[in-house]
């Protein structure tokens, strides 16, 4: 028979950010998220945990109603007045402009951090893994998730990536506060700075920078692509991950499958003034209204949320009955335990859910109790929030304007190109180069070189430049009946290029 738990003292006592009151605004989500919504409510309730939940329509059926966010401005009210979000998948209707809602709910919020914690429940949950425990902090904010995309020519569409130095550094800061105050020894960045030298080279050089502010925290560096690998197939030999917005949406689901299942995955959001808790897994509209999703993803997410809350002794009890469950054998059809360890037939939502209400009270006996993990903070010193904070600092450079790349639409030759726009020059400005999808193309190109209709027209000065006379290149592209799409300028910031080499240059 069990031993009923005693309360058990959460890892750390007070919360980044505590609730303004014990109310959660309840995003339910499409697809199989009503029925997880429903499960974890009613886990939530029966633990004795001091919420109530306000129900808010985003998703789907806005989507359907003509609003391309997914949120009709009624949704605000509640989301901002309770601080706190418990939020179900939603679907996205692919490819007609609408916008992703969240994506939207942490940008709108200043939600810069996910934190995902990813561990293995080896042998109840088969995983090749058992001893894998590991926490991927995401940048939240940027990266190519800022959605600035345009349609440049009829062959090509771009999508912008953007990299700032504050969003950066408070990730960064933030990965190895969590690490400090949750006793973790290491923190790993992810980055491809060997050929985004501008955008993830910033992301690496501050990494490096706030490393050394914590000398008792092993910090390293790694390429994303075998980064990824070694998570894959090494997941013991990381502990906190940190990585920008999209490598951290990627790993952290490979994280999550190796471990066992996608389906037991949750992660925090965390801002200065508002949280958000959502299961990692999609909607997966294929099993909606079935009864056979698995509710754990969103059931572990409102522990985070509880710890979030300062109610640290209630999600101890549903994270602790949540284990109990597992242990003996209660599963969802995904949660598949290792071969030879006993199974019981797989169950439904509710039926999981009723198992865990079962168990409330209860603490494990082969795994680890819960003690508190996610969102929590130290009752000593200041706040992890402060820390993140005082962190930054303002960023100033000698900006010296030197050149311009000019984007066209050209349908000729490269060499047809060259000869409009090269005598464009004006204010020491020449045409140095011009590329196709990033390769150099003129001067001399090879004849092997692959070229669409959208092309770049770099020009250079020896000296730095006017604005006036960037206008009047512009003025000579157009008058030579080149169609330009839009222009970068080129600085120098302190002596130092702040713009890449084209590919062979």
């Amino acid at each position: 028979m069990r031993a009923l738990s005693r309360p058990l003292r959460a890892s750390f006592s007070r919360t980044v950010l505590r609730a303004a009151s014990s109310r959660v605004a309840l995003i339910r989500g499409d697809g199989i998220g009503p029925d997880i919504s429903d499960a974890t409510v009613r886990v939530i309730q029966a633990s004795g945990a001091d919420v109530a939940f306000d129900n808010v329509e985003v998703g789907e059926a806005v989507y359907t109603r003509g609003i391309p966010s997914g949120i009709p401005p009624e949704a605000w009210e509640p989301i901002l007045k309770n601080r706190v979000l418990l939020k179900a998948p939603i679907t996205t209707p692919q490819g007609k402009g609408y916008k992703s809602v969240n994506v939207t709910l942490r940008k709108t919020l200043g939600l810069f951090a996910n934190v995902r914690p990813v561990k293995a429940f080896a042998p109840f949950v088969m995983s090749r893994h058992p001893d894998m425990d590991v926490v991927i902090v995401r940048e939240n904010e940027e990266d190519l998730y800022a959605g600035i995309e345009h349609q440049q020519t009829p062959q090509v569409a771009q999508c912008l990536k953007l990299i700032t130095e504050p969003g950066s550094r408070k990730i960064i800061r933030y990965a190895f506060e969590y690490a400090r105050r949750h006793q973790r020894r290491k923190v790993t960045c992810f980055s491809k700075d060997n050929i985004m030298k501008m955008t993830d080279g910033l992301f690496h050089r501050i990494f490096d920078e706030v490393s050394a502010e914590y000398p008792e925290i092993e910090s390293s560096h790694m390429i994303i692509d075998i980064g990824t690998a070694k998570l894959a197939d090494s997941p013991e030999d990381f502990d906190v991950i940190v990585t920008t917005n999209l490598y951290g949406d990627i790993i952290s689901d490979v994280a999550a499958q190796i471990a066992g299942s996608v389906g037991f995955a949750s992660s925090a959001n965390i801002g200065a003034n508002t949280a958000m808790f959502e299961a990692v897994h999609g909607s997966a509209p294929d099993i909606a209204d079935k009864g056979i999703a698995n509710p754990s993803g969103l059931l572990l997410a409102g522990v985070q949320m509880l710890e979030h809350m300062g109610q640290s002794e209630a999600a101890s009890r549903v994270g602790n009955a949540w284990l109990c469950a597992v242990e003996d054998g209660i599963r969802t059809a995904d949660m598949r335990p290792s071969p030879g360890h006993p199974s019981l037939e797989p169950v439904g939502t509710a039926a999981f859910a009723d198992a865990v209400i079962a168990r409330l009270g209860s603490l494990p006996e082969k795994l680890r109790p819960y003690t508190g993990t996610g969102a929590s903070d130290s009752s000593d010193g200041p706040s992890l929030m402060d820390v993140v904070n005082s962190g930054l600092k303002e960023v100033t450079a000698k900006k010296d304007l030197v050149g311009v790349d000019v984007f066209c639409q050209w349908n000729g030759s490269v060499d047809e190109l060259a000869a409009r726009v090269k005598t464009a020059s004006a204010g020491g400005l020449e045409l140095k180069m011009i590329t196709n999808r990033g390769v150099k193309v003129w001067p001399n190109k090879f004849e092997e070189t692959f070229c669409t209709d959208h092309w770049r027209c770099r020009f250079e000065s020896a000296e730095p430049t006017s604005h006036e006379a960037l206008v009047q290149v512009l003025q000579h592209v157009v008058g030579n009946g080149v169609d330009f799409i839009k222009c970068e300028n080129l600085f120098l910031l302190d002596g130092k290029p702040g713009y890449a080499l084209g590919q062979g240059q």
